[in-house]
């Protein structure tokens, strides 16, 4: 798919803000893809669509989830993190993207996994350090990010657990578990 036909595409789906949001995302995951090797045909569509769910109905996300036996636990957590499975099967569904690697960026560019994929680390982390994103640490994580991927990836999420236990928010076990892993292999 062209550039300009998903960039239409999910121009329709989500705000203003967050199409500009979407453009700053795409442009930081191609540049990232170029510096550290990874396809960037691929990470300028997984940054297209990352947030292509971000605005859809919560009953709707809701019944994807449950109906596409998607991980249970979701559920039991902030809302917030349901648009990027539901992005990931939807943009399937609507968008005809197939490419498990592109979907699978999609898919845990809010918490993460174990293992995590080069492509799922750019998109992680390119959502994190967007030109648009203006937050304590983010300038931190920028600077990380021109030398070392793993360790800039492992800066933003510690940030994001911090900012989570300070707001007294539950804090979803996967991300816990990609802390751990990225930490571990640094070791």
């Amino acid at each position: 798919m062209k550039r300009e036909e998903a960039l239409e595409l999910v121009q329709k789906q989500i705000t203003a803000h967050r199409y500009q949001h979407t453009l700053g995302v795409m442009e930081t995951a191609i540049l990232l893809a170029e510096k550290y090797g990874a396809d960037e045909k691929k990470a300028e569509l997984a940054a297209i669509f990352h947030d292509y769910a971000k605005f859809r109905d919560k009953e709707e996300m809701k019944s994807i989830i449950v109906d596409q036996k998607m991980n249970p636990e979701l559920l039991e957590y902030n809302s917030e993190l349901w648009h990027a499975p539901v992005g990931a099967y939807l943009v399937e569904k609507e968008a005809g993207i197939t490419d498990p690697e592109i979907l699978d960026a999609i898919c845990y560019h809010t918490s993460g996994r174990p293992n995590m994929t080069k492509l799922e680390k750019i998109i992680y982390l390119a959502d994190y350090i967007e030109p648009g994103r203006h937050f304590p640490g983010v300038e931190e994580v920028r600077e990380m990010a021109k030398h070392d991927l793993n360790q800039a990836l492992i800066q933003s999420m510690k940030n994001t657990i911090v900012f989570l236990l300070k707001k007294n928010q539950r804090i979803f076990p996967l991300t816990f578990l990609t802390y751990n892993d990225l930490v571990k292999k640094e070791d």
